[in-house]
């Protein structure tokens, strides 16, 4: 052990002390077919003893990294913080880890994250980018397994876990029509920054609430922004300051109904005369000095959604797979009643 300690451990050293062959530890790194339970027990003892850790690289040549590549668009989102509390809970018991690539608030960097991802060996992919072409994605694809949550893609290649955006803002709509809210604007990332691909959620979510208004009979009214808190609160600030201000403000995710909220609260007003609600359902949203409505999307269920599709991905399977998700109104104190 003096002389191991000053360099590090080979697997040929794991074999010499589990007294097996190096194709033999090999197999039980791999969780290979054939590997009796005793062997398995007497590798693994020798790893743990000796502290043995495979480098990716090595690992990738053999077949496998035992890592999974999550690309997001920003680190700034809480919601992208359940999925991958998700990912992470589904994850317990295997030998993959996660590894993070952010691609930037604006959505373009996108592709790279994911090729940086692709060139370190993941073994799969999962990805939350509105703008990337799915041409590309489908290239991509057919080398590593790949599933994209968020968008409403019919894919060949790559599977997709979605929310019911449709339905989320056709929710959110009636839930401000119940309360007796008529003037309800739409607060919501600018489709260029989804690159105005018709399956991205922001886009699929406006379709949903002109629906939903169209249905109850109301005008409805769209107000793009940049997307940051920063830039719904000045959007909002000048929204309200209007003579015929909305009395309900549905904004296409929670970090954008925050921004939506501190202008409301900047401008004296309260929960009677502005309604907010938001779409995630964060752990923020649910704070009780927040206590935002928000419509739900199970971030997290989706997170062990797209782990199981990339293992099985992994495993062979070929068929695209398309999960929906249904999601649910959490109504808290910053939707009420309007002032009469």
């Amino acid at each position: 052990m003096t002389i191991q300690s000053k360099r590090s451990i080979t697997i040929e050293d794991v074999a010499a002390a589990a007294g097996v062959s190096r194709a033999a530890v090999s197999k039980v790194i791999r969780n290979a077919y054939g590997v009796s339970p005793e062997m398995r027990t007497r590798v693994q003892a020798a790893i743990d003893d000796l502290g043995y850790r495979p480098r990716a690289s090595a690992r990738a040549m053999r077949g496998s990294s035992y890592t999974l590549g999550i690309e997001i668009p920003t680190i700034r989102n809480l919601f992208f913080t359940k999925i991958i509390t998700g990912a992470t809970s589904a994850l317990v018991g295997t030998p993959y880890q996660l590894i993070i690539a952010p691609a930037g608030p604006n959505h373009d960097g996108g592709p790279q994250a994911i090729e940086a991802l692709a060139d370190r060996q993941v073994d799969g992919i999962l990805a939350i980018s509105p703008a990337v072409e799915p041409a590309w994605l489908e290239r991509l694809a057919q080398n590593t397994p790949l599933v994209m949550l968020g968008r409403h893609d019919r894919s060949v290649h790559y599977d997709t876990v979605v929310d019911d955006d449709i339905e989320g803002a056709r929710i959110a709509v009636r839930h401000l029509h119940d309360l007796g809210h008529r003037r309800i604007v739409h607060l919501t990332i600018t489709p260029e920054a989804e690159h105005n691909l018709p399956s991205a959620p922001h886009i699929v979510r406006t379709d949903g609430y002109r629906r939903a208004m169209a249905e109850l009979g109301l005008e409805a009214r769209v107000v793009f922004v940049d997307p940051t808190e920063f830039a719904s609160r000045e959007a909002a600030l000048a929204v309200l300051s209007e003579p015929e201000r909305p009395t309900a403000i549905f904004a296409g995710h929670d970090e954008l109904a925050l921004g939506v909220l501190q202008a409301v609260a900047e401008l004296g007003l309260g929960t009677a005369d502005v309604s907010v609600i938001g779409y995630d359902d964060t752990d923020i949203a649910a704070h009780p000095l927040v206590s935002m409505s928000s419509i739900n999307q199970s971030g997290t269920q989706m997170g062990e959604i797209v782990v199981r599709l990339l293992l099985e991905r992994i495993a062979g399977r070929t068929d695209a797979v398309h999960e929906v998700i249904r999601p649910r109104l959490m109504a808290r104190n910053s939707t009420t009643a309007p002032r009469s």
